[in-house]
């Protein structure tokens, strides 16, 4: 494998120690983030435990799988599928992660076509944790140089323990943000230049938003994997 190849994965490989530390940086508010949404989730912001709601329960994770297509102008970025179930979005948002082509998508492209991904709703939404997955524009190009490009295959995803026992605490404190964290599971395959390959299982968390009667979206990536 090239020296600089680097899969968009988010473990930091390759990077220089300025790249990690802002990325540890971004991981930090990202985990600040999840804490929120999780003090959402067991009732201890204010507007959560003045609203009256009715009992909500994590969407199955057996609807339908849509198809994405790619983001107009955004090279072969994804497009978000019209899911309303967190975990078949989380799948679908994994995959994003996990996947890219130099050979057609230029860095700018890599960056518009993730947001279209990102939740509306900037009170949550954490745009820099998922931006933090593509490398910076000189190593880009230099991946683009050797025409890398990778794939990725999602295994499995689940709701992780501690989010279904604060859920199980106070079921109606979702209805504050309707934030849901997934953990997935799967592995990213890299090809470049001249035959070169390579396979890595991965693993991360996301914050997934999905109100009622409307599509999912991405609100973040924790810096370290949910059980």
């Amino acid at each position: 494998m090239p020296k600089r190849s680097l899969p968009l994965s988010g473990d930091g490989l390759g990077w220089s120690p300025r790249k990690r530390i802002t990325v540890a940086a971004a991981g930090l508010a990202v985990l600040l983030a999840l804490a929120a949404a999780v003090a959402l989730l067991i009732g201890r912001t204010a507007a959560a435990g003045s609203r009256a709601a009715a009992p909500v329960s994590p969407p199955s994770s057996t609807s339908a799988s849509a198809v994405p297509t790619t983001v107009a102008g955004a090279g072969s970025v994804a497009k978000p599928p019209p899911l309303a179930d967190p975990v078949g979005f989380a799948k679908a948002a994994a995959t994003l992660l996990w996947s890219y082509d130099t050979r057609s998508t230029s860095h700018d492209q890599q960056l518009a076509g993730m947001r279209a991904w990102l939740t509306p709703e900037t009170k949550y939404a954490d745009w820099a944790s998922i931006a933090a997955q593509v490398p910076d524009p000189v190593l880009w190009s230099q991946m683009a140089d050797q025409d890398q490009y990778a794939t990725a295959v999602v295994t499995e995803a689940h709701y992780p323990s501690a989010f279904k026992e604060a859920l199980a605490d106070d079921p109606s404190a979702i209805t504050e943000a309707y934030i849901y964290a997934v953990t997935v599971t799967g592995k990213q395959r890299i090809v470049w230049r001249e035959g070169g390959a390579g396979a890595e299982d991965r693993s991360l968390t996301l914050a997934v938003q999905c109100r009622p009667n409307a599509t999912c979206s991405l609100v973040s990536i924790a810096p370290t994997v949910v059980p």
